[in-house]
């Protein structure tokens, strides 16, 4: 068998633990525990579904270590009692089964604990809350500090006790022992806060408590914000100085980035390059000559070999990569890295559902993140026949699983090219990431005998016929929402008008100028597309306005994305006009109404960006041509109700495989 990325495929010994290879699975809150903090079956699969695709460590995520005061989740994991004890073993044991090593994360939220979770007033290094509109959270005594820390003593011979071949002890992201280390959370005169020494004691005392329970042999990780990236925050350079104070016991080094005021840099923006950190670990790694492991946005097998070949790090951090793919790495060392289905950053199924949401981890492009492609092992009992009508991301599954569990596909698709909207968005700079699911689904279905795709065919009832179908599946998308408001339908692909939309922007991406400063751009809506215009044009120096009738700007958008839509529009002086209807659409202006007050907005670029709608065209007639016949016929995605990939992509895996059960072919 061929090794690729030999770099990355070495082993690696760290005291008495040996990986087989440098890729580390991230710790990432999946809420999949149960509501006691204990560790679900499904929880167990997902883990083993990451081990048996060849992680050589896996980080479990973060572990509470004093409840529930140190509660960071509805369903969090806990290992403040012995009685966790029995299911963390029975993890660490499935996933040595496959060959990886297992770690896990301890934490305290500090002041990103919330009462309504835990019953309590948070509790920090200052009463500063750790998020703008957080709670204000209770100056922690010295007393409390030393017990704490015991906490996590005590929660590291649990976890030893476990099986567990590492323990990591989480010192960024705004937590508890962030919030004493960074100068913007902790404004203590006593031993605790002041200096540089000062502040990284109390991360010293869970250090020592750690060691002391752990005894020689265990390495121990230290996860790290290495700079905070923002205003008066700590940066690299004050890291690698408060370092100084916690390094001799300190085995690995975990190098993350970001505070909860700037967690697009956290959980990292799609704009953001393929390993775009590592110069942190680089850093960390030269000053104290101890191993890093180095992350961000990596999605390529051959960047991440090319980190640890020029000594940047000795491991690369997968994070929602393992997510969207947990079969990533024996893809990259033996097989075809088209195979590897990449994350394309949309945070919505990951850390949408968690943050804010309680909901269990999801993901946009992998339908079923803990039990995989176990779907492939039951085909189908009697010949079956597949007409997708429709080739965008919602099709392309259906018609790619149905095929896999050995239906005969037919997928019709009426543009010259699959892929649907996806592929357009993509072409826009700071969305090419969004790219790599259609590539990935084009590249999945031309390796299925059993699927045809027709191309450049618009579809109708007489050509759906010609396949004899058992089941039909409409996956015809969406089209732009323009409602009747005065002069948008004139002015709209008017080439004497300067009104465009989303699909005109996208055509035109080549023709812009770098340069647009003194140009004026006005984007009416808010939401997701309305912000990709918005990102296109403030940044080269345009001044943009954007006009939405609901009172935020965003609404529903993940806290990475939003995280990172506001610094945009802060950094470029983007003008938010909420509460704001739309009146009239001029050639160069927009007539808007906000209160009794009215105003026009010039622009030289004017779009309409407010959403999408269904767009369903055959469906009544393919539901009335074969009513009372023995077809089964499905709409799915977008041509049911305009939403995100998230809903067309599951709909097109689960609805279809629980419909040909329902129908006895499996």
């Amino acid at each position: 068998m061929k090794n690729n990325y030999p770099h990355l495929f070495q082993p690696y010994t760290i005291r008495n633990m040996t990986v087989k290879n440098r890729i580390v699975m991230m710790p990432m809150g999946s809420d999949l525990a149960g509501h006691n903090g204990q560790m679900s079956d499904e929880h167990i699969k997902y883990y083993e579904q990451r081990a048996r695709g060849g992680v050589g460590l896996i980080l479990v995520e973060n572990i509470c270590v004093t409840f529930p005061q140190g509660s960071n989740g509805a369903t969090q994991l806990r290992i403040d009692h012995d009685c966790y004890i029995p299911r963390l073993y029975t993890l660490a044991e499935v996933c040595h089964r496959h060959g990886s090593c297992v770690g896990i994360q301890l934490n305290h939220a500090g002041a990103s604990a919330m009462s309504s979770r835990t019953g309590m007033q948070p509790v920090s290094a200052s009463n500063i809350p750790s998020k703008e509109g957080g709670e204000i959270p209770r100056k922690l005594t010295k007393v409390e500090l030393f017990s704490i820390a015991q906490d996590y003593g005590v929660a590291a011979q649990r976890a030893v006790n476990a099986g567990f071949d590492l323990v990591e002890i989480h010192a960024g992201h705004s937590y508890l022992i962030s919030q004493f280390l960074s100068p913007l959370m902790n404004d203590r005169t006593d031993e605790f806060g002041g200096s540089v020494e000062n502040r990284a004691r109390f991360c010293r005392l869970v250090i020592d408590e750690v060691r002391k329970a752990v005894g020689p042999k265990v390495p121990i990780s230290l996860r790290l914000s290495v700079d905070e990236l923002v205003e008066g925050g700590n940066t690299l350079e004050d890291c690698l100085e408060y370092l100084e104070y916690l390094s001799d016991e300190v085995d690995l080094f975990n190098t993350s980035a970001g505070l909860n005021q700037s967690i697009q840099y956290q959980i990292d923006a799609n704009y953001l390059k393929d390993g775009w950190r590592s110069y942190m670990a680089k850093a960390v790694r030269d000053k104290f000559n101890k191993p890093t492991i180095a992350m961000g946005n990596i999605r390529d097998p051959k960047i991440a070999d090319d980190i640890i070949a020029r000594g940047d790090a000795d491991f690369i951090g997968l994070g929602r990569g393992l997510i969207a793919d947990p079969d990533w790495c024996v893809k990259a060392r033996y097989g075809d890295v088209s195979d590897i289905r990449k994350c394309i950053s949309c945070n919505i199924g990951c850390v949408g559902n968690r943050i804010g949401g309680n909901k269990p981890i999801r993901c946009s492009v992998n339908p079923d993140v803990v039990y995989g492609e176990q779907y492939k092992k039951t085909k189908v009992t009697k010949p079956c026949s597949v007409v997708v009508v429709g080739g965008g991301t919602a099709g392309l599954e259906a018609a790619c699983t149905a095929a896999e569990v050995g239906c005969n596909v037919t997928l019709l698709e009426k543009e010259a090219e699959v892929g649907g909207l996806s592929v357009q968005i993509s072409k826009i700079p700071a969305k090419t990431r969004l790219g790599d699911f259609p590539r990935y689904l084009k590249h999945r279905a031309s390796k299925l005998d059993h699927l045809n795709i027709v191309t450049d065919t618009e579809a109708t009832v007489e050509k759906i016929r010609c396949y004899k179908p058992d089941l039909v599946i409409n996956a015809t998308g969406s089209v732009p929402l323009l409602p009747p408001i005065e002069g948008l339908h004139e002015n709209l692909n008017n080439p004497n008008a300067k009104v465009y939309s989303i699909k005109d922007m996208i055509e035109n991406l080549g023709h812009y100028p770098e340069d647009l400063t003194g140009k004026k751009v006005a984007v009416v809506g808010g939401g997701a597309v309305g912000l990709d215009v918005m990102e296109f044009f403030a940044p080269r120096g345009a001044e943009v306005t954007i006009i939405e009738m609901m009172g935020v700007i965003g609404n529903g958008l993940d806290a990475s994305t939003s995280s990172s839509m506001n610094e945009c529009m802060n950094k470029h002086h983007v003008r938010k006009m909420v509460h704001t209807a739309l009146t009239k659409v001029n050639a160069d202006s927009f007539e808007v109404k906000y209160g009794e007050t009215e105003e026009t907005i010039p622009f030289d670029y004017g779009f309409v960006c407010l959403g999408m709608k269904a767009y369903a065209s055959i469906w009544d007639e393919i539901q009335q041509a074969f009513d009372g016949e023995d077809v089964e016929v499905l709409n799915i995605g977008d041509s049911v109700r305009a939403r995100r990939i998230i809903d067309g992509v599951d709909a097109g895996r689960h609805l279809v495989l629980s419909t040909l059960d329902r129908l006895g072919f499996r």
